[in-house]
């Protein structure tokens, strides 16, 4: 293991912060393509979240920029990946994710699907029937008709039909169709992709095709062990320093992979205030100060949700802004740290709530960054999949 080579304080992270995730003025992002570099990949299990996400850090993003290069150029491709979350990557990133993630949740999904369904006893052998609709599903979606939405694929595919009820007795209970586990199981295994939305940019009306054929080819396989090094790595380039913690969180991993991780990379390890963080070897040198900034981040964002250990910039804010389980709602950032949140009164403005004094400059450019933002989404009202307790209490 390296030895510990210099502290980085909270400011330093923070400037690392600004600048790295394009968030200080002068360090945005040229393209939303290289907003998602930047970060290794953008948060879009909530679809409003990947818009407003490029949007912070694009100057004069458009809707119609982030539908370019998700449909049109192609360089970004929504994927099931860490935590079971979607994300929307860098093309080039989708060997790593695929190895160093999504096979693993693939694998979980598929035991999960065959268990459920052998257990509502639809069907006998789980696992044969899987196999079959899988193939199926590839079958129809394989005759060059272009994109095909999930309505369509049950309607010329009966062995997609069938519910599983969950929750009996209790209020969030109900029916939960199987075929829609099917697509998740098939995009995880990164057979089919998100090809297309019938909705609006901030609701999910997905359409699918094979990645084959999309893409123009499939995922280049990589070893397991490769693809999760490849993701530290760019974790570190984006996000470092941060702990062991912070990467078993990030990746939904194990603490032995992301040892592992470390032990092929090189690596450096530095003093986080008493606690032991990492950086890339050839990131040593320490990053200067910003000027105070101020950002609007969607529920979700990729940096508010990019460490397990936040305090350096989250502070005691952890229960007003995140749900009971751990998904973040709206911030509100200051010069590096989270001093609020925000969310939108029934005309469609957005409001910010502060949760300290943070003087007259920072309430000034945070009023600012909401009338842009208010401007931005034209009277669009963006509901929140996963709202925090501060948002439920005002908006």
């Amino acid at each position: 293991m390296p030895e510990t080579v210099r502290r980085v304080d909270a400011a330093e992270r923070r400037a690392r912060l600004a600048r790295r995730h394009h968030l200080a003025p002068g360090e945005r992002a040229a393209t939303v393509t290289d907003a998602a570099r930047g970060l290794v990949c953008l948060h879009a299990t909530d679809p409003a979240t990947v818009y407003l996400s490029a949007r912070a850090r694009v100057d004069g993003m458009t809707v119609g920029d982030l539908d370019r290069a998700l449909y049109e150029e192609r360089s970004l491709v929504r994927h099931l990946a860490m935590r079971r979350t979607q994300f929307v990557f860098p093309r080039e990133t989708l060997p790593a994710a695929q190895a160093g993630a999504s096979g693993r949740v693939a694998d979980r999904e598929r035991r999960s699907l065959v268990r459920d369904v052998e257990k509502a006893g639809l069907f006998g052998d789980g696992a044969r029937w899987l196999d079959e609709a899988g193939a199926a599903v590839l079958g129809a979606l394989a005759d060059g008709a272009g994109p095909v939405s999930y309505r369509e694929l049950k309607a010329a595919i009966p062995v997609l039909a069938g519910a599983i009820v969950h929750g009996e007795g209790k209020s969030w209970g109900g029916k939960m169709s199987i075929g829609p586990r099917v697509l998740t199981v098939l995009s995880a295994e990164g057979l089919v992709v998100r090809a297309g939305n019938d909705g609006s940019w901030w609701t999910s009306r997905n359409r699918w095709a094979t990645t084959e054929s999309w893409l123009g080819s499939r995922i280049a396989s990589v070893p397991e062990g490769d693809g999760t090094a490849r993701l530290v790595a760019e974790w570190l380039r984006a996000f470092g320093p941060g702990t062991e913690a912070d990467l078993k969180w990030w990746l939904g991993s194990t603490l032995t992979a992301v040892r592992q991780a470390l032990s092929v990379l090189d690596v450096a390890r530095v003093d986080l205030d008493g606690g032991v963080g990492y950086l890339l070897a050839d990131d040593l040198a320490p990053v200067g100060a910003v000027e105070p900034w101020a950002a609007l981040l969607p529920g979700l964002d990729p940096t508010t949700m990019g460490w397990r250990e936040r305090d350096w910039y989250l502070g005691s804010y952890q229960q007003p802004l995140f749900d009971s389980v751990g998904n973040a709602g709206p911030t509100a950032w200051w010069d590096g740290r989270i001093v609020g949140g925000w969310w939108q009164d029934e005309a469609g403005r957005v409001v910010v709530h502060l949760l300290e004094d943070v003087g007259v400059e920072a309430e000034r450019a945070l009023a600012a960054e909401a009338d842009a933002l208010t401007e931005w989404l034209g009277g669009v009202r963006v509901m929140l999949r996963f709202p925090s307790p501060l948002s439920k209490q005002f908006a």
